[in-house]
């Protein structure tokens, strides 16, 4: 259930990724709605930055978890 997660929070933060950079909403172009999203300067720059984390949390999937001591 935690993959399942962070996979779909990485998929979450790329199209923050998009919508930052290009202003284009890949979910609302895949399953219907306005895929061009206008917004301020400061938004897309944070949009961005989402994105990005997310793009560094990739790493986190291939990580092994150990279980915790008790």
């Amino acid at each position: 259930m935690s993959r399942i997660s962070m996979i779909l929070v990485i998929v979450g933060a790329l199209n923050w990724l998009l919508v930052g950079l290009f202003q284009w909403d890949l979910v609302s172009a895949l399953f219907g709605g306005d895929a061009i999203r206008e917004s301020s300067g400061l938004s897309r720059v944070i949009y961005a930055l989402v994105g990005l984390a997310g793009i560094y949390s990739i790493k986190f999937l291939f990580e092994t978890r150990t279980p915790a001591d008790m």
